[in-house]
């Protein structure tokens, strides 16, 4: 069963990324690629990038709980170039309420995610591709490892790459969740209450990465796609922080 995320950190993101002020003419978010079009979302295979994150080199101080009552199994793993985890998906269905995700199709609905939108208005798990990190704590601070609101991540099922962004901060013991949108781009049953899957899931988060505005799939898409392509090939350099922001017309 899904742990409910803790969103109620939203009343303090300051402590963990600066407010981003409403921007005027904001556009709707991009609608995630769903089913068979989330393997066109790069050209970098899934099997190119769990094949980078095969072995583990710990840098969290202990290890995580994919649900309330399982045993801490899952260590969060990491290169130069990124973090990465292999756990479950649970379904974050928070933010704004839509058809999918509100009070009634989901008991742990909370109208709020840790990060907002440009507009001010909280993230729309329906149609943003995000996933959750875990508190900030003794056992893992992902500010740290320059992992913040907005990073850029690819999240690797069977054969489907699917990219997304950092969009919500969960309980400090538990990994392994993302929104509605993620998992139906990746071909995972995306119902908050019996949604999700067991196992199999990979997240990999790339370092000094940001999506600006945080709601702009494509802009993700273009960002994680170029940062896969550089953490397969294992290239010795890499340029600096990488934060993309759409051209405002």
């Amino acid at each position: 069963m899904r742990a409910q995320t803790l969103t109620l950190v939203a009343a303090g993101a300051a402590l963990l990324a600066p407010t981003t002020l409403p921007a005027a003419g904001a556009t709707e978010p991009v609608r995630p690629l769903a089913g068979p079009a989330a393997l066109r979302e790069g050209d970098v295979a899934a099997a190119d990038l769990l094949a980078k994150v095969r072995d583990c080199a710990p840098v969290s101080r202990g290890r995580y709980r994919t649900d309330d009552g399982e045993p801490a199994s899952i260590p969060v793993c990491g290169t130069k170039e990124a973090v990465y985890w292999k756990a479950d998906m649970d379904i974050d269905c928070d933010g704004q309420a839509g058809a999918h995700c509100n009070a009634r199709t989901d008991p742990l609905f909370s109208a709020m995610t840790a990060y907002q939108q440009s507009d001010g208005r909280y993230l729309d798990a329906e149609r943003l591709p995000y996933i959750v990190v875990p508190a900030a704590s003794a056992l893992w601070n992902h500010l740290d490892h320059r992992i913040r609101g907005g990073s850029v991540a690819a999240v690797v099922y069977r054969d489907r790459v699917q990219y997304a962004v950092v969009g919500d901060v969960g309980p400090h013991d538990i990994i392994g969740e993302a929104s509605y949108a993620t998992a139906k781009g990746l071909g995972i049953r995306a119902d908050p209450r019996g949604g999700g899957t067991d196992t199999g899931v990979t997240y990999i988060v790339f370092k000094d990465s940001r999506v600006t505005p945080i709601e702009d799939h494509a802009a993700a898409v273009e960002t994680g796609q170029r940062l896969a392509r550089l953490f397969v090939r294992g290239a010795a350099e890499r340029p600096g922080p990488q934060d993309a922001r759409r051209p405002r017309s």
